[in-house]
């Protein structure tokens, strides 16, 4: 089922399954694997132009040189704008923490204080993935991927719904407003299947 809101449409999935990322489970695993770099917005891609000095410092030597050789960010094989890679593996802006999870350098550099920009939407909306359609309108679906079974299993444990896991995600994107009607909708759904 799909329910529309406002200028989004949204899986029911969002407000049925459960997630909690297990960053002890998984080590970061989603800033390595995949076909091609994070999704960026248009307008990140300035941002990315303009932080890069600041959050250079937080980047491993491949991640600078993957950079300073594709740029801050590429066009992939389906047109749209992502994070390049090192060697057709991980983010460039990836960094490993002394247990082997991954991190963003971005986000350590937010984290720090040195930029205002914490990193990509898309990376922070994860598992939720966003399609801009033509007529204006957002889709917003679950996105399924075996490497996030622990966020799963978690999620379950905690009984904690994909959009309250992204609440400060989904605030940063579309507003509090939006997410607090957001939980009416939720708690619609649920006097309906009772």
């Amino acid at each position: 089922m799909v329910i529309q809101f406002e200028k989004t449409l949204l899986s029911d999935d969002i407000f049925e399954k459960k997630f909690v990322c297990d960053l002890k489970a998984c080590k970061g695993i989603c800033c390595v694997e995949g076909e091609s770099g994070a999704p960026l917005e248009k307008d990140e891609l300035e941002i990315l132009e303009n932080i890069f000095e600041e959050v250079k410092p937080f980047l491993r030597s491949e991640g600078i040189e993957a950079i300073e050789k594709q740029g801050k960010y590429i066009i992939d094989s389906d047109e749209e704008y992502v994070t390049p890679l090192i060697n057709g593996k991980e983010c460039a802006y990836t960094l490993f923490e002394k247990d082997g999870t991954a991190a963003c350098g971005m986000e350590k550099a937010y984290l720090a204080g040195k930029t205002n920009f914490q990193k990509p939407i898309s990376c922070h909306l994860y598992p939720i993935r966003v399609t801009k359609l033509s007529n204006g309108t957002e889709a917003l679906n679950y996105s399924r991927w075996d490497i996030c079974k622990a966020a799963c299993t978690l999620g379950s444990k905690l009984n904690v719904k994909v959009y309250q896991f992204l609440e400060n995600a989904l605030v940063r994107k579309y507003g509090k407003k939006w997410y607090d009607e957001l939980k009416e909708i939720d708690r619609a759904l649920q006097k309906v299947k009772k």
